[in-house]
């Protein structure tokens, strides 16, 4: 499967010029082209990705910006072209990094909607070898286990604790999940303040407030989960249950941090 990441943004030294950037996950395919902001539009974007392409267009076009999202979803609708939106475009970020500094504008965390939440959460860790012989042959109705988040993709040691955050939702359990899931979870974040907070980064640029707290043993492990994630290098789970019996899962996620 052919998959490209790909970026389409106005420059910042200027209000006029706009530049595509399209790359493959090693950059041992690049492609870069500008135009004036009169020309910034799906049909020039379409026209560039053919010219890219050749003959062999991409299956999939990986978009981690907003802002051109829907532009660069109708240029890859005119050529049959899926568009995946993501965070995961580590390789065109980094190109991004070298021409120039960039930041996406992230809006404050919201609360988690009221009629979802959970009855109680907690933070836990299972061991490397355990995040996936303990979930991938049950049958849980929401499993996201990508191959390159696996444990033994990332070279964990098989005995290495994986933090993560349990939340016991009772009867909103499945209710929870799918909400979870339509948002693309991407990572955890434990936030200090008053109150601390623990922040879901999901979709693109969305952030929640999973939860927040003021006991000092939970911050204690609130910082725990931080450093774990430290040496799991940046991998962490989420699991939504019913309860705490451990008989019933409704939802795993693995996660890292970007």
């Amino acid at each position: 499967m052919r998959i490209w990441q790909a970026d389409f943004y106005r420059l910042p030294q200027g209000d006029t010029v706009w530049q595509l950037l399209i790359c493959d996950a090693t950059r041992s395919f690049e492609y870069q082209a500008s135009c004036l902001q009169s020309e910034a539009n799906s049909t020039w974007v379409a026209s560039q990705i053919q010219q890219a392409a050749g003959e062999h267009l991409p299956d999939i076009i990986q978009v981690f910006r907003p802002q051109c999202l829907s532009l660069i979803e109708a240029a890859g609708r005119s050529l049959g072209i899926n568009i995946e939106p993501t965070r995961r475009t580590l390789t065109l970020k980094k190109w991004l990094q070298e021409q120039h500094p960039f930041a996406l504008d992230k809006p404050p965390p919201t609360p988690l909607p009221e009629n979802l939440w959970g009855e109680k959460w907690r933070f836990a860790t299972l061991s490397a070898a355990d995040v996936e012989e303990a979930f991938s042959d049950r049958p849980i109705p929401i499993l996201n286990m990508p191959e390159y988040l696996k444990p033994i993709n990332l070279g964990l040691p098989s005995t290495l604790p994986v933090p993560g955050v349990i939340i016991y939702a009772g009867r909103q359990s499945m209710r929870l999940a799918r909400w979870l899931q339509s948002g693309s979870p991407v990572s955890l974040s434990y936030i200090a303040g008053a109150p601390d907070g623990l922040i879901l980064e999901a979709g693109l640029v969305d952030r929640f407030i999973v939860a927040t707290f003021a006991d000092p043993e939970v911050a204690a492990s609130a910082q725990s989960f931080e450093q774990r994630k430290q040496q799991s290098k940046g991998l962490h789970f989420l699991l939504v249950q019913p309860d705490d019996s451990g008989i019933t899962y409704t939802g795993f996620w693995l996660l890292q941090i970007e």
